[in-house]
């Protein structure tokens, strides 16, 4: 290592020699480790990442002081004042960083859109760090991965393929805007289709803002927005591979190759998830669990933090029915007699980043994706394709108070398939838009992020959509939030709402849907709590979402879906409440609860207005993360608790012996259930190597009745009753899991 940085030091001298500039130079330690990939930057100038050997170099024009900022996720950060001078190198030697168990000096990127600290944000960020999840659970995709935060859950639409989305204050998973890399590549079809294949691997952090975010985000952002930070190649070393099978026959299995380039750095790599074992737990003639294929290619390039490219494909291969169908789905696959549903899914993804020299106030977005589905829901064929398309343009203007963002956007779709949804072929839409924020800091003690966009859809004419929030610094310990913002979203029906293909429900639109608007306001405190050598922290939100032109679908009336604009309105408020606290042993407790109230009200035959709760949102839910590490032997037990409260059910009827629906319903309310896991992490410093194992779901709770209805009736065979129904789907099929696996890091020399 002396030998390294005596090399880099008289090679910079050299440059500094004939350029008549100055390098400064240093490394950054983190608890007897190199950091890798942090952050070093000087203000208004030159930045860089630290090496494999937490190593990095500077180049600065040395004519009056310089401060020097150095961060990475999951560290405090740090800055130096180097004085003006001449010497042409400046070697800082060791720079130490100290753990940062709150995560509030973790840099997010979804609030302002752009780089800040989540303490200093004025939009509160959640951020859960990919390393968190390995440690806790290790979860497969980001499906698994959100039920490890507050506030968000899994929807799932359709109780034999498993279709799922993701809810946010308990509203449609179409509601959620899903980016990668702040680039939105997963709307409408994608959104319901395609968030199985945004894999673990790929995971450095997920960011959640709670609320609509149109204003920066566009269309689909009115619950929220999930950004997942997708891993830097600057921090990736040689080979990454994670190979995992549990008892309930799923096998998963990631690699990542980081090479090393002479032009910038890259990673590719590949994940894989399989199961092929059917299982008839609840005795309905169905499979419990959707049965899959599923391998995601990936790789992401960086170079000199002006250019940042990532590229993915992903194929899937679902299937789920009777156990004779699954047997051989591709056989089967559109049988009369046979019932199954098959989705095969094949995806691309591409979208980068480029930002002009140092200096420059310029930046430009891209993304492209194409998402294409052949499928079949018993003997229906369904066959899609979606393609989206975005490109922006952003300005950046800092002062001593003000921070100016501005952009120029388009964004593009494509939709066509082989139903009503395109009786005229294909649906093509291009919605330009433009922005303006300011984040303006009043005083150390109160910051203002203030920013409105306007829209244009040719068929709904423009759209404007603002926002405002406020931050004050109530204490040197505490942290005051106001938040104001407005969502919009032009429906695409057919491609969010799984019901309409499978069972055999009929779709009738009673009109012509209108977007849908939708205002929120919420309130957050922060405070944090330093008892003896341990931190915490405890977050309070309230907020309160109101929806105008709500599309809701109305299962009221057995055998036929009915949509149309609500005549009244829908709203989501709630509470919620997240505690965190670290102590000194190395003991890490992680609580959260969310309560919330989401209702629709519009008139009945009469004209009389009246409220019911939507269907699937939970009333309330909570989860828990408690980690110990045991540092002698370098082993990690993890306890997590994930809790669902009770939450509306559409209206299904049991078949008589007759085959004829029962009088009463099922039950209209679900009752609340409790899944618990635990995981062993054994790390083998040395050689790189964990092994981790556990069990999921410790209590082996299974939803109690089957999601599936309309499947017994006498003279038609499993599937094709008229009256068949997969709707009745609110809690996991899978019973007790137990999973082990091991992965390994090969460093290169």
């Amino acid at each position: 290592m002396k030998r390294t940085t005596i090399a880099i030091a008289i090679l910079v001298f050299i440059q500094s020699a004939l350029h008549g500039q100055r390098h400064i130079i240093g490394q950054v330690w983190a608890e007897a480790e190199p950091v890798i990939g942090a952050s070093v930057w000087i203000k208004g100038g030159a930045q860089t990442a630290t090496d494999l050997q937490g190593q990095f170099e500077l180049q600065d024009a040395g004519r009056s002081n310089v401060e020097l900022h150095i961060s990475a996720l999951g560290y405090q950060a740090t800055n130096k004042t180097i004085p003006s001078g001449t010497d042409s190198l400046i070697d800082l030697g060791v720079l130490k960083l100290e753990r940062d168990a709150l995560g509030l000096k973790e840099i997010v990127v979804t609030g302002a859109l752009r780089e800040t600290f989540a303490s200093d944000s004025p939009v509160r960020v959640q951020v859960v760090s990919g390393r968190f999840l390995e440690r806790n659970a290790t979860p497969s995709n980001l499906i698994e991965s959100i039920k490890m935060i507050n506030g968000l859950q899994e929807v799932v639409a359709c109780g034999v393929c498993n279709t799922n989305s993701i809810s946010i204050n308990g509203l449609p998973g179409a509601y959620t805007a899903v980016l990668v890399d702040g680039a939105p590549v997963y709307g409408h079809l994608a959104a319901v289709y395609g968030l199985n294949g945004i894999p673990r691997a790929i995971i450095d952090r997920i960011e959640v803002v709670r609320g609509p975010g149109s204003t920066l985000f566009g269309p689909e952002a009115m619950a929220g927005v999930i950004n997942i930070i997708s891993k830097d190649p600057r921090r990736q070393s040689g080979v990454l591979a994670e190979l995992s099978g549990s008892s309930y026959g799923e096998a998963n299995i990631s690699m990542m190759l980081a090479p090393n380039i002479k032009k910038g750095h890259i990673y590719l790599g590949v994940d894989g998830s399989l199961l092929h074992r059917y299982a008839d737990n609840n005795a309905d003639g169905f499979g419990d669990m959707a049965l899959y294929d599923r391998w995601s290619f990936f790789s992401k390039w960086v170079k000199d933090d002006r250019w940042a490219l990532y590229g993915k494909v992903y194929v899937e291969d679902r299937r789920n029915g009777v156990e004779a169908f699954t047997e051989n789905h591709r056989r089967h696959s559109g049988s009369d007699s046979l019932y199954g549903e098959r989705i095969f899914t094949q995806r691309a993804e591409f979208f980068g980043r480029w930002r002009g020299k140092q200096g420059s106030p310029w930046q430009f977005d891209f993304s492209n994706s194409w998402h294409q589905q052949g499928s079949y829901y018993g003997a229906d064929s369904y066959r899609a394709t979606q393609g989206l398309a975005m490109a922006q343009l952003v300005w950046r203007k800092e002062t001593t108070r003000h921070h100016w963002t501005a952009g120029l956007s388009a964004r593009g779709q494509y939709y066509d398939d082989n139903t009503v949804a395109t009786p005229e072929g294909a649906d093509k839409q291009l919605i330009p838009g433009i922005f303006l924020q300011d984040e303006w800091t009043f005083s150390p003690a109160f910051k203002a992020l203030i920013g409105a966009r306007l829209d244009y859809n040719r068929a709904h004419g423009y759209i404007g959509s603002p926002r405002a929030n406020l931050k004050y610094k109530a204490g040197k310990w505490t942290t005051l939030r106001l938040n104001y913002g407005t969502g919009f979203r032009i429906v695409n029906l057919f491609t969010e709402d799984h019901a309409f293909i499978t069972g055999q429900r009929k779709v009738v639109i009673t009109e012509k849907l209108r977007p849908e608007r939708s205002w929120n306001l919420s309130a957050d405190a922060n405070h944090i709590i330093a008892i003896g050598k341990g931190q915490g922290a405890i977050d309070i939100e309230g907020f309160f979402i109101f929806f105008k032109n709500k599309i809701i679908p109305n299962y009221s009336q057995p055998g036929f879906i009915l949509y149309a604009n609500t005549r009244g309105h829908a709203s989501s408020k709630g509470l919620s409440a997240r505690w965190s606290y670290q102590w000194q042993r190395p003991l890490n407790i992680n609580l959260g609860f969310t309560w919330q109230e989401v209702t629709q009200t519009e008139p009945d035959n009469n004209g009389k207005m009246f409220t019911r709760p939507v269907l699937f949102a939970a009333r309330w839910n909570a989860n828990a993360a408690i980690n110990y590490t045991f540092k002698k032997i370098a082993l990690t037990a993890a306890y997590t608790l994930s809790m669902t409260g009770p939450m509306a059910l559409p209206e299904v009827y049991d078949l008589d012996a007759a085959g004829s629906p029962m009088f009463f319903p099922r039950p209209l309310r679900s009752e609340p259930y409790a899944i618990h896991n635990i995981q062993i992490t054994k790390s083998f410093e040395k050689t790189h190597l964990e092994f981790f194992g556990g069990l999921k779901n410790i209590g082996n709770y299974r939803q109690p009745i089957s999601p599936l209805s309309g499947f017994n009736e006498p003279g038609s065979a499993p599937g094709f009753s008229p009256l068949f129904d997969t709707s009745y789907a609110y809690g996991p099929m899978q019973g007790r899991i137990l999973y082990l696996g091991f992965r390994v890091c090969i460093e290169q020399e």
